[in-house]
């Protein structure tokens, strides 16, 4: 197939659903904005892309993970083989479009938890925009790491050191210890999945440009970074799926149909959604973006427990609660009005303006990018 002459954005996504996804509505909104968007993933997710997905104007490229056919690919083989097997197939891929393609390669754009493009990137001399696919208060989170160490509310190892709540901010919703995102498993994964959001931060700090998936003026209960130098330029962009121009969402897994006349049958207003997967995210941060939605915008409750009686007293509580059903049209409105989606466009266009600046003013082609 032959592609109009178009610069190429590459963008690589944390190999997850809640990843690629957004990922690639995101691909979707640049080529309304002119570009040439290329997904990079492994194999075994661009295996269940390709069987599910429509998408034509974006081209998915896998690279290999380095791990065996069959082998499971939980949370350790994964970063493993982001860290140690994928950084020379990525660095092949930059190279090979940004000689082909006669616009070259603008930028990358790089799921902040697949930290390690950013490295492959500097060393290839393009450009990086970091991107992060929850809501703005979820990486805040993770941002306040350093202050955390140094008020010596966790160790070194990311151990809390006392238990309770964690109050940033003044006036603002507090969070316990318990819901740090990376105390999940053994002590072991604890350490290693802490390891990992830190070298997260350590990498991203110095991105000139970070993009989120989430709606303009999200309110984040924590913000200790504001005013400090080398914190990326923000851009709030969301919700992906309300200005993409693909409609596809590109499941990992098969539709389940059988469900669908049921639901057909009920009245408007009567069926309760519970969203299980965002407890159960392999990296820990979707407990983070749930109970940031359930303090900050008081749209939802925390349950403690998966039992029935559980679920059941956590849904009558959302279900009988007439004032968070007024929140809740309210921040719609805030989400998909006219104004917040006129101020994403307007988000857009500075990032792409701001990338546009950078090229012409400071172009980093043929240069060694520092091995952040």
């Amino acid at each position: 197939m032959k592609y109009p002459k178009k610069e190429t954005v590459i963008l690589v996504p944390y190999p997850a659903q809640g990843h690629v996804t957004p990922m690639l509505k995101l691909a979707s909104v640049m080529v309304t904005r002119g570009f040439r968007p290329v997904v990079v993933m492994p194999e075994f997710i661009h295996r269940r892309i390709s069987a599910t997905s429509h998408q034509n104007e974006i081209l998915c490229m896998s690279i290999p993970d380095g791990l065996e056919e069959g082998a499971p690919r939980d949370f350790g083989a994964i970063e493993m083989a982001m860290e140690n097997n994928m950084p020379c197939h990525l660095e092949g891929v930059i190279r090979k479009l940004d000689e082909e393609e006669d616009g070259g390669v603008a930028c990358l754009v790089v799921d902040l938890l697949a930290s390690w493009a950013i490295n492959v990137a500097n060393q290839c001399g393009i450009q990086v925009a970091g991107f992060w696919p929850a809501m703005l208060a979820t990486y805040r989170l993770i941002e306040a790491i350093p202050y955390m160490l140094q008020k010596g509310i966790i160790s070194e190892t990311g151990t809390p050191q006392h238990r309770g709540p964690i109050c940033f901010e003044p006036e603002k919703p507090t969070l316990s210890t318990e819901d740090l995102p990376w105390l999940i498993g053994t002590l072991a994964m604890r350490n290693l999945r802490f390891m990992f959001w830190t070298r997260t931060l350590d990498r991203s700090r110095r991105l000139p440009w970070l993009i989120v998936n989430t709606f303009p003026g999200e309110d984040c209960h924590v913000n200790l970074t504001s005013g400090r130098r080398n914190s990326p330029q923000v851009y709030e962009v969301g919700p992906l799926s309300s200005h993409a121009t693909s409609k596809d969402t590109t499941s990992f897994w098969e539709e389940d149909m059988s469900c669908l006349d049921w639901l057909d049958s009920q009245d408007d207003g009567s069926v309760v959604y519970i969203s299980f997967g965002s407890w159960v995210s392999p990296i820990g941060e979707g407990k983070v973006r749930s109970l940031a939605l359930a303090l900050e915008a008081s749209v939802g409750v925390r349950i403690c427990g998966f039992g029935e009686k559980d679920v059941e007293q956590g849904m009558k509580r959302v279900m009988e609660d007439e004032e968070m059903k007024q929140r809740l049209e309210k921040l719609n409105d805030r989400i998909l009005g006219k104004e917040a989606r006129l101020r994403v466009v307007d988000n857009l266009s500075a990032f792409i303006g701001g990338l546009q600046n950078m090229r012409m003013d400071s172009p980093i082609k043929d240069n060694q990018g520092p091995n952040v």
